[in-house]
């Protein structure tokens, strides 16, 4: 089952993705919707309005998220490509909803950085709160998966040993389309996830390639702060970033980024430079 936050003439509308259409879900996003106890059910059993599939406009899946939580150096290629240890512990960092765009909306590339990356990425989405997990409540907790670019500015990410200022830049974080819902049962997923710009392949990798995979990281996560239906984790990005290559590579205005996770979906995003085009 695949739930999605698309845009409409109303405003936003949480829906279910049926092959043929989309049902309506009666909330305003897959955020609003997921913090009903039994959504599970709901979405299953929803009969609301249909829209047709072509055109309709996502919005970003979880518009209004309480947190935003990304995990950095979680594939071992990409650490060594940073030239990092190992990590203990899963290196932790945040964004924020501003920084969400949709699956196909253009990524605003910050005016004051030259040097933005791509980290295509694995997305977690809460479906219920949960606080000092144990593996089979940190597993019950996960609504779903969605796909996530990490774009990344690494001249401010650099200035300073703490990343924040890098990962949080406005309107540049693609999250979408959809959720692709999980069961309690369900074991981690596998499958590739890739990364192109302008059609050549920059990332490739497998998403069972995670050094602490979903469950260990909401496990790890609430152990810290309680999470919520809609709170989002971005898991961590495998090699093939633009830092790490020689010559290094950047995105400039009218790039595209292709971001995709197989059984997942994809992300199609252009880049635009700040102020050339309305948000």
């Amino acid at each position: 089952m695949k739930l999605a936050t698309i845009r409409t003439a109303e405003g936003t509308r949480a829906v279910r993705i049926d092959d043929e259409h989309a049902v309506e879900l009666g909330a305003l996003d897959v955020g609003a919707f997921l913090a009903r106890v039994d959504w599970r059910a709901e979405a299953s059993a929803a009969s609301g309005r249909t829209r047709p599939l072509g055109g309709l406009d996502y919005a970003t899946l979880v518009p209004r998220p309480e947190k935003v939580l990304c995990v950095g150096l979680n594939y071992r290629n990409h650490i060594a490509e940073m030239g990092r240890e190992l990590p203990e512990y899963p290196t932790l960092f945040a964004k924020f909803a501003r920084s969400l765009i949709g699956a196909y909306d253009p990524v605003t590339l910050p005016a004051g950085s030259r040097m933005v990356d791509w980290e295509a990425e694995l997305g977690v989405v809460i479906g219920a709160p949960v606080r000092h997990a144990t593996p089979e409540r940190a597993r019950a907790a996960i609504a779903g998966y969605t796909v996530v670019n990490d774009v990344t500015a690494r001249d401010f990410q650099n200035r300073t040993p703490q990343w924040l200022q890098g990962k949080m830049f406005e309107a540049a974080t693609p999250v979408g389309p959809w959720l692709v819902v999980s069961e309690d049962s369900d074991p981690a997923p596998v499958g590739e996830i890739s990364c192109t710009l302008d059609g050549e392949e920059m990332q490739k990798s497998d998403v069972s390639h995670l050094v602490f995979d979903p469950v260990a990281l909401v496990q790890y996560i609430s152990s810290i702060i309680t999470l919520v239906p809609g709170d989002l984790i971005a898991t961590g990005t495998p090699g093939g970033v633009g830092a790490a290559r020689q010559p290094q590579r950047w995105l400039g205005p009218g790039s595209e980024l292709v971001t995709r996770i197989e059984g997942i979906g994809e992300c199609r995003n252009v880049c635009r430079a700040e102020g050339s085009f309305r948000s």
